[in-house]
């Protein structure tokens, strides 16, 4: 996952954690330790989709964030 890739569409769209947490379904501090993948979390199917729509991303830009090396 490209941490700084989402952290920069959050602050580029003026969005927080507490935002995007809300947009996502999820608590802020949930949804830090999928950004940050804490032991493991990650983002369900429904959470990126919620994030594409939201960011306004073209599929290339949702594999790039997603599923960066």
């Amino acid at each position: 996952m490209d941490t700084r890739r989402i952290k920069s569409l959050m602050v580029l769209n003026g969005d927080t954690l507490i935002d995007l947490s809300k947009a996502v379904g999820c608590t802020s501090e949930t949804l830090s330790k999928k950004i940050n993948e804490y032991k493991g979390s990650e983002f369900t199917q429904s959470e990126i989709k919620a994030i594409k729509t939201r960011y306004n991303l073209a599929p290339e830009e949702v594999d790039a964030i997603f599923f960066a090396d």
